[in-house]
């Protein structure tokens, strides 16, 4: 790491003075602002002054994704015609959620993406291409796009897939950093190396990996991430975000966790109970933020499972770092036995050299339990890469899933089915 250059980084306690003051402003907004949570204060009797400091949080109740569902419109705290953007969430667990922004939360957002590519060591004379959709109601797209622009830096929009275009466009106009999807950035290597493409002497020198893992709880790369790593070397961040909290978890250079971002939002890592998790111990990231005018969000459970890491960065950084999401509480899979969550799941496939692509499924036998089924697309079928494909699954998971080996037109449909914009992994049907 670079530490020639000293840098001034918040105190724990000035991030504390900050967000509890913060948070005071928010309760009095939502209680003049929002019909939701004007609501829910009313029903809950709750008296907003006697929320001070952060502890109090656990006095105030929790806002689960039904409730943005069933309640989306009640979240709006600002008359229609100061919305200048509708954005809306993936679907990825149930129907989407549109979240409506202000001018106030746009320049907040393109703020958020600016503090998070200068924590992943972004400059202004750094050029991204950005390998991601710009339409379809995608938040992450716009904020990118907002933030590098805020950063000085060049921006090249190739928008997702095709990998010949965007090694033309590699080739061509030199961008130093990709914003991809860490899937992507594997068939980005395979195309390479079926085209001798010197993939050491490009000008790619990092990634900005979003929307999937590319480390274990510890920090190590996970078998993706090694994947990456081992073909191309060029350095690697991981990032986390939602749509709903409108900000995001960008690691450093040391790789050590996402970094919170204490001036756009609270973390409360939360157990079944909704009360805080012990120090070290995983539990449902659970979001409050701060300085959105749209529609802001009060103990809001994003569904994730992560570990808070409290103790100061080697990078200088005081704030609070989250380990990648182990799991996600709807993705659980109870399998003969044995408990198993998504992420791990697709790690073990997508480190997979006989495979190329898949899809897992989880549906519900006839006795009430759950069965899993992986939809597979071979690099190249043979009765010796089944097997192997079988053992390794075995040898990992001590249990069978069934397995369909399936095309690529079939893949392509199973990961996009409608109109969503990010592929579909995970196929949930459970009764």
């Amino acid at each position: 790491m670079n530490s020639s250059v000293p840098r001034k980084y918040m105190q724990r306690t000035e991030i504390r003075d900050i967000q509890e003051k913060k948070l005071r402003d928010l309760l009095g907004y939502l209680a003049l602002n929002s019909p939701y949570y004007q609501k829910i204060f009313s029903q809950h009797k709750t008296d907003i002054q006697q929320i001070t400091q952060l502890e109090d949080l656990v006095l105030l109740p929790t806002t689960s994704k039904e409730d943005l569902q069933l309640h989306n419109d009640e979240f709006l705290c600002v008359p229609r015609e100061s919305v200048i953007e509708y954005t809306s969430t993936s679907g990825t667990l149930g129907s989407p959620v549109t979240i409506a922004l202000t001018e106030k939360d746009l320049e907040r957002l393109a703020y958020n993406e600016f503090k998070s590519f200068t924590c992943a060591g972004g400059r202004s004379d750094d050029v991204y291409q950005l390998m991601l959709t710009l339409d379809r109601q995608f938040m992450a797209g716009m904020a990118y796009y907002s933030g590098i622009r805020k950063l000085g830096a060049g921006i090249i929009r190739v928008g997702p897939g095709v990998p010949s275009l965007q090694w033309e466009t590699i080739l061509r106009l030199k961008p130093t950093v990709l914003v991809a999807v860490p899937s992507f950035i594997v068939k980005l290597i395979r195309w390479a190396l079926d085209h001798q493409i010197d993939m050491a002497s490009s000008s790619i020198q990092k990634a900005i990996c979003i929307g999937e893992n590319i480390r274990q709880p510890d920090f190590t790369l996970n078998l993706l991430g090694k994947k990456i790593k081992e073909a191309w070397d060029i350095q690697l961040y991981s990032t986390y975000a939602s749509t709903e909290m409108q900000t995001a978890f960008t690691e450093c250079e040391a790789g050590m966790g996402g970094h919170h971002q204490p001036d756009l939002v609270i973390v409360e890592i939360l157990d079944e109970q909704d009360q805080p998790v012990r120090s070290g111990e995983a539990g449902e990231v659970t979001i409050t933020t701060l300085g959105v005018e749209g529609m802001p969000l009060l103990r809001y459970k994003t569904g994730d499972l992560c570990i808070a890491h409290e103790e100061q960065c080697i990078c200088g950084r005081h704030s609070l770092r989250l380990s990648p999401v182990i799991g996600r509480k709807k993705q659980m899979i109870k399998f003969k036995g044995t408990t198993l969550f998504a992420p791990a799941l697709f790690d073990l496939l997508a480190g997979m050299e006989d495979i190329s692509d898949f899809v897992a499924e989880v549906f519900s036998n006839e006795i009430g339990t759950d069965e899993v089924l992986l939809h597979l697309l071979p690099v190249k079928y043979s009765e010796e890469s089944d097997h192997r494909i079988r053992a390794y699954l075995q040898a990992k998971l001590r249990v069978t899933p069934q397995i369909k080996y399936v095309n690529a037109e079939a893949i392509q449909k199973l990961q996009f089915p409608g109109t969503g914009r990010k592929p579909v992994k995970f196929i949930d049907n459970r009764v």
